[in-house]
């Protein structure tokens, strides 16, 4: 079996979708409106300052894709022209969230609405929650509410230590979190809290329950661990995963790819602590698998970046990747196909702390692999029909293969 590679790059979305105005996202533009922060000076700090510096990105049609799906020209350092396949593509699953727009990638589309709560106070219903303290032997809980990640341990953070008390809150996304300390609440404990919890919740369409584990004395200096777990909905049908599986093949995960797809169709998995760790690992697993796929979710540019509306510390991050890209080229084999996409967008520029929903890049990079726009993708789908065809698997049941 020939080599495939997906790098997502988690949230990059490049321009709003035809029905963003139906999410409340019509004119949302994650890289775009990063790249004219930049220009303008107002994403500049102590890492990075002046124009959006990607070169070995633009290389691989970043920006050439975002001019495409947003209509106009991104304003970058230089100008510099692909050397590969570029494209862009529309989401067909219904909402903006990591399990659909993974799953969607990978021949998979959720035609059904998930489950979400309401932005309100006290946002989860009473009976859930007092079951949830039952079972789990709580005093109660904190929270119950919609928040972002950090905003919720600055507020209930220093409480819950001095209770014991677990943060549960959401987002509008289908999320059930349980925010907790390492040492004074336990990890064990906030597993097995979330075991519980994802139980309750199936009534509810709820797509992930997210143990959302953290560490620190104060509200100065709380910080969330790498120990997150994802309890996710297993896929409704079949992925590319579980046919590269079928047929014998190795299915990599880095980072959070496991958690996303429940474990299915994975026979190798590998945790980071952040973009840089996980490219470390990708790097590590290039050297080790040369056969199947290697699937590895760049989580920080959405959960530090996006969702706390960080557009320097977004456009840093991506400058650190690009900066990495020369090493993964160096372990490009012969017949090797990268894919370089996103699963939704998360717009700092934006109101609130929520997904956004956008197109994402769809580049294809491999020595074999030649120069030019392969369009409007239809669905996320392509992308994975495209890599089951360059590994000589049967079609999967979603998605058009793009003529690389």
């Amino acid at each position: 079996m020939k080599r495939a590679i997906i790098i997502v790059l988690d949230s990059l979305g490049i321009g709003a979708s035809a029905d963003a105005e139906s999410y409340g996202d019509n004119g949302s533009n994650t890289l775009g409106h990063i790249a004219d922060y930049c220009a303008e000076g107002m994403a500049n700090n102590e890492l990075r300052r002046g124009y959006l510096n990607i070169p070995n990105l633009q290389r691989w049609g970043l920006v050439a894709a975002a001019n495409k799906s947003c209509g106009k020209e991104l304003p970058t350092k230089q100008q510099i022209n692909p050397i590969n396949a570029y494209g862009y593509a529309r989401e067909i699953s219904k909402g903006k969230d990591t399990p659909s727009g993974h799953w969607e990638i990978c021949g998979l589309p959720v035609p059904l609405q998930w489950g979400t709560f309401p932005n309100k106070d006290s946002c989860f219903p009473k009976k859930l929650m007092q079951t949830l303290i039952d079972e789990g032997k709580l005093n109660g809980t904190l929270g119950n509410k919609h928040a972002s990640g950090t905003t919720i341990l600055q507020e209930f953070g220093e409480e819950h230590i001095k209770s014991k008390m677990p943060i549960c809150y959401t987002s509008a996304d289908s999320v059930f979190q349980i925010a907790a300390h390492e040492d004074h609440f336990g990890l064990d404990r906030l597993y097995e809290l979330c075991d519980i919890a994802k139980r309750l919740v199936e009534p509810f369409n709820i797509a992930r329950v997210i143990a959302r584990p953290f560490v620190g004395n104060s509200s100065a200096n709380f910080e969330r661990t790498a120990n997150r777990r994802d309890l996710t909905t297993p896929p409704n049908g079949v992925t590319l995963l579980d046919h590269i599986q079928s047929v014998n093949g190795n299915v990599v995960s880095i980072g959070k790819i496991s958690d996303i797809f429940a474990h299915k169709g994975v026979t190798h998995k590998f945790k980071g602590e952040s973009n840089m760790s996980l490219v470390d690992q990708l790097l590590k697993q290039m050297d080790r698998f040369k056969d199947g796929l290697l699937f590895v979710n760049l989580v920080d540019f959405d959960s530090k970046y996006g969702h706390r509306r960080d557009v320097a510390g977004y456009a840093h991050a991506l400058e650190q990747f690009d900066a990495r890209i020369p090493e993964i080229e160096e372990r490009i084999a012969g017949n090797d196909l990268v894919l370089i996409t996103a699963d939704h967008g998360c717009d700092p520029t934006w109101v609130g702390s929520d997904h956004t929903r956008e197109h994402v890049p769809v580049l294809f990079v491999g020595n074999n692999i030649k120069q030019q726009y392969i369009g409007e993708r239809s669905s996320f789908a392509d992308m994975g029909q495209t890599i089951a065809k360059h590994l000589n698997l049967k079609n999967l049941a979603h998605g058009i293969a793009c003529n690389l």
